[in-house]
C-alpha cells in the first residue's frame, strides 16, 4: 500500500510539475497576465494538498526555474530565483497544514506565508543588488495584482480537492478535515 500511494504521489506531482511549467506558457504574449492569474500557483498549491509537503515543496521549488531555464520567463533573478522560495513554500505549508487543517484553511495558510516569504526574499535580492523594495511594492505584488489569481486559487483548489476524493483518488477522510 506505502509503494502504491508513493507511486502515486510522484505520479501526480510529475503532473502538477508539467502543468506548472505549461500553464504559464498560455499566457507568453503578455507576460504581465502571468502576475495577474499566477498559473504556477495553481499545480504547486495543489501538490502539496494531494501529495504531501516533501513532494509539494520540490514541485514548487522546481517549476519557476524550470520555466526560466527552458522559456526564459520568468526571468532567473530575481523573479524565479524568489519565485522559486515562495512557490516551495507554497507546496510545503499547504500539505504540512492539511495534515491537521481542512483545505481552505490549509490553503489560506499556505498563500499568506508564501507571499511573506516571496517579500522576505525579494527584499533581500534586491537590496543586495543596491535597489529597494517598499512595503507598498510589496503589497501591490503580492497581493492587489494578483487579486483576481488569488480568487481563482480559492475557489478552484478546494473543488479540485473535492472531485478528486469523489473520484476516490484520494480519500474522502483526508479532503474533508485533513
Amino acid at each position: 500500500m506505502v509503494k502504491q500511494n508513493s507511486v502515486k504521489n510522484l505520479a501526480f506531482s510529475a503532473l502538477c510539475l508539467a502543468l506548472g511549467i505549461l500553464l504559464p506558457q498560455a499566457f507568453m504574449r503578455d507576460p504581465s497576465l502571468g502576475q495577474v492569474f499566477l498559473p504556477m500557483h495553481l499545480p504547486v498549491l495543489l501538490c502539496g494538498l494531494i501529495c504531501g509537503w516533501q513532494y509539494g515543496g520540490v514541485c514548487g521549488a522546481a517549476v519557476p526555474i524550470l520555466c526560466s531555464l527552458l522559456f526564459s520567463r520568468p526571468s532567473m533573478y530575481p523573479m524565479a530565483v524568489a519565485m522559486m522560495f515562495e512557490l516551495c513554500a507554497y507546496g510545503f505549508l499547504s500539505g504540512l497544514l492539511f495534515k491537521k487543517f481542512n483545505v481552505n484553511i490549509s490553503l489560506v495558510g499556505a498563500m499568506l506565508a508564501g507571499r511573506a516569504v516571496y517579500g522576505v526574499v525579494n527584499w533581500m535580492l534586491l537590496a543586495s543588488a543596491g535597489k529597494s523594495f517598499t512595503l507598498s511594492m510589496f503589497m501591490s505584488n503580492a497581493f492587489v495584482i494578483g487579486l483576481p489569481g488569488i480568487a481563482i486559487q480559492l475557489a478552484v483548489i478546494p473543488l479540485v480537492v473535492s472531485a478528486l476524493a469523489r473520484a476516490g483518488l484520494i480519500s474522502r477522510k483526508k479532503a474533508a478535515h485533513g
